[in-house]
């Protein structure tokens, strides 16, 4: 969108000797080339591409090592590239500057299936990882709905379904390794389960975005596959009922797998997207896991629950392929959304609530787009009180991009007001940059930049990313 209140910073240009090292290092994967540059300076976010200057394709802890140097020698921006799913604009080139791509470095350092941990760089996916754990009865649970790189996905924290049971990158990243904006590498933790040796510099990087160091390792915590998977569905008349039935299920203690809200224009794009057949309606996706006493337990629960909000009889889908087929469809609901709209451009809000306070949320949020003048869904990790609202704008309609900020900003409001956040589990990137000062406040922003101030003093990690300008700290204009 050519309208976004962001402002590209005036570039400092990449000098020819840092382009030649570059090229004499790295050959043919290192590229000045437009298309190239293109795609690394474009996401999934409703802002207009930013190119960098260079391309570089690691693989290897030491080619990071090696672009970094160069980068601070030269005071040259980078940005750290995975998969390129962002939906903030966490790796567009506001300076310009080289774009990192580790998605080449995607295999397993190690795997210790006795202490339920592996180690993996930074450019494998969540489903390269699972894939390479299917014969090991052991699994990742953390799903985000792209297949984000796991490199990724502990730079902006992420989440997914599952974090209802299994947490976020938070609490399963056990240790990192770490390129720092001075080019050495460190290692933040062990593999222990705990440890009480000093500052946590493992959270610390766990949601920084690439504005800390560069991550050339992630060490994570796997899980046993369950004995037994079941899968439902279950209509509701109204979003309303359908999140009753979802805090009185948190609150009695049932150890549900995943629980996700779809409203109606949802369902209805994920139907004509995924091929599916619901009704269209608001709906909860249950998963249960466990020994098949405890599943079949759990669903008996949630079922009785439902009932007394108006809840429809679940639908089963027991078979594996038929639970794919509906995760597969709840992961795509953002791109199911686009098909609502062909050409539009989606800007998606995030905001996560405490679970008590889910409830007037949703209502809120739902009062708000009824009045929109473009179309939206709602969807939700509403096991742990996140949301999100997708507002699918025709690119060239400023009016629409000056609507979907205000709706944005009464959405954050109202969740912040709640004493919840911006952000669940997308990250600050560019576009939350605004709400940064209003949840935390200004002593919490200057405690934050002095701890960026520190790590990379010449601010040439991924500069203008999660930081408001605060006082004389590097700005964005």
């Amino acid at each position: 969108m050519g309208h976004t209140p962001i402002i590209q910073r005036l570039r400092k240009p990449v000098p020819p000797e840092m382009l030649a090292a570059l090229k004499q290092r790295f050959d043919d994967r290192f590229s000045v080339a437009h298309a190239i540059r293109e795609h690394h300076g474009r996401d999934e976010s409703p802002y207009p591409d930013m190119l960098p200057d260079a391309v570089v394709y690691a693989q290897s802890t030491e080619d990071v090592v090696f672009v970094v140097k160069a980068c601070a020698e030269h005071g040259i921006a980078l940005i750290p590239y995975g998969a390129g799913s962002s939906l903030e604009g966490h790796l567009l080139a506001i300076e310009g500057g080289v774009s990192l791509d580790v998605s080449g470095m995607n295999k397993v350092v190690a795997l210790n299936t006795e202490d339920l941990t592996v180690t993996v760089q930074p450019g494998m996916t969540r489903k390269q990882l699972n894939e390479y754990l299917r014969d090991t009865g052991l699994f990742f649970p953390i799903d985000p709905g792209a297949d984000a790189s796991l490199g990724g996905m502990a730079s902006t924290r992420a989440s997914g379904t599952n974090a209802v049971r299994y947490g976020t990158m938070r609490e399963n990243v056990l240790g990192l390794e770490v390129v720092t904006a001075q080019g050495k590498v460190i290692r933040t933790a062990s593999r222990a389960r705990k440890s009480s040796a000093g500052y946590d510099l493992t959270r610390l990087f766990v949601g920084s975005e690439g504005t800390l160091g560069v991550i050339t390792e992630v060490t994570v915590r796997l899980y046993p596959q369950p004995e037994a998977v079941s899968a439902a569905v279950c209509h509701f008349k109204t979003v309303q009922d359908a999140v009753a039935t979802v805090i009185q299920t948190i609150q009695l203690g049932v150890p549900v797998a995943r629980v996700e809200l779809m409203d109606a224009n949802a369902v209805k794009a994920s139907n004509a997207y995924s091929k599916l057949t619901l009704r269209e309606t608001p709906l909860l996706l249950f998963e249960f896991h466990g020994s098949p006493m405890s599943v079949e337990e759990q669903a008996q629960t949630v079922q009785e629950l439902a009932r007394d909000n108006g809840g429809m009889d679940f639908e089963w889908a027991k078979q594996p392929e038929d639970r794919n087929r509906l995760w597969t469809a709840r992961h795509n609901a953002y791109f199911a959304g686009l098909g609502l709209r062909p050409g539009c451009r989606a800007s998606t809000t995030d905001v996560c609530v405490p679970i008590s306070r889910l409830g007037e949320c949703l209502d809120e949020a739902t009062r708000l787009v009824a009045d929109a003048s473009f179309p939206t869904t709602i969807v939700g990790h509403v096991g742990d009180g996140n949301f999100h609202v997708l507002m699918l704008l025709d690119s060239d309609n400023e009016q629409e991009w000056q609507e979907s900020e205000r709706l944005n900003e009464q959405l954050v409001a109202m969740a912040i007001a709640a004493d919840g956040t911006c952000t669940g589990e997308h990250g600050i990137g560019l576009h939350k940059l605004d709400f940064m000062r209003q949840e935390h406040g200004d002593d919490v922003l200057a405690l934050m930049w002095a701890i960026k101030r520190a790590y990379d003093p010449n601010n040439i990690l991924n500069p203008g990313k999660v930081l408001p300008v605060l006082g004389n700290s590097p700005s964005i204009g």
